[in-house]
């Protein structure tokens, strides 16, 4: 099984025309379209201060042993 990924306009007549060269001949194959609308405006995008604070309100809490001791065991 092949995927490819094309981009494609839709013509003024609402139909989709898909012109993929296969390089396989006299073969029956089943085929598989999904499609899905491409946005036009671009996603703004996030800066370190959209980030700030996000965590403030969750609840941290440490045990005796650092977060570095619990991932990195000291041998016994």
């Amino acid at each position: 099984m092949e995927s490819f990924k094309v981009c494609q306009q839709i013509g003024p007549d609402g139909i989709l025309h898909l012109d993929i060269p296969i390089g396989i001949r006299d073969l029956e194959v089943e085929v598989m379209v999904i499609y899905q609308p491409v946005s036009s405006l671009p996603a703004p995008a996030m800066s370190l201060a959209d980030l700030y604070d996000i965590c403030a309100d969750d609840l941290i809490s440490l045990n005796k042993n650092s977060f570095v001791d619990v991932l990195s065991p000291q041998p016994d």
